[in-house]
């Protein structure tokens, strides 16, 4: 194993003199790269948008299951309920979103997208997937597929040990 690597630091300068060779050996430190990279340009995507990576998920979500509950949608997602709160308040401030009552369990909110945020979903959705060929495009499809099937056996792992 040689020492002799080139990596890429914060500022975007190469640094021939710092190695991460036996971090790169490991998953979990490889993802952790890779996943900042990836939220990193697409937040910068979605920001003409007014959205990021985190209220875009939760738009899509929101579309996507029209009276889903708060809480039901925070565990979806795997975020802090009081996380989310923040975030909920900020798409229905924009009128993307309404709180409806739940109708079986008044306690409760339904969420439920709006015009204007059907209309900013289509346009984000298509955002995402321009990104997503910019993030992938050197991989073929089956690539890709493959990629997808691994990622998603470590989580289930991850999971499963929780």
């Amino acid at each position: 194993m040689t020492n002799e690597t080139q990596t890429i630091l914060p500022n975007g300068k190469a640094s021939r003199d710092i190695s991460d060779t036996t971090l790169r050996d490991f998953t979990g430190y490889t993802v952790r790269r890779v996943a900042g990279i990836v939220q990193s340009d697409v937040n910068r995507a979605l920001k003409p948008l007014g959205l990021r990576l985190l209220s875009f998920s939760v738009l899509v979500m929101i579309v996507d299951n029209p009276g889903l509950r708060q809480a039901h949608l925070a565990e979806a997602l795997s975020v802090e309920r009081p996380n989310l709160v923040a975030i909920v308040d900020e798409l229905q401030r924009a009128g993307w979103i309404t709180r409806n009552p739940d109708p079986t369990d008044r306690r409760a909110h339904a969420l439920c997208p709006t015009q204007a945020g059907q209309n900013l979903y289509n346009k984000a959705v298509e955002v995402v997937q321009s990104h997503e060929a910019r993030m992938t495009g050197e991989m073929g499809g089956d690539e890709r597929a493959v990629l997808l099937t691994m990622l998603r056996r470590i989580e289930a792992a991850g999971k499963s040990s929780a």
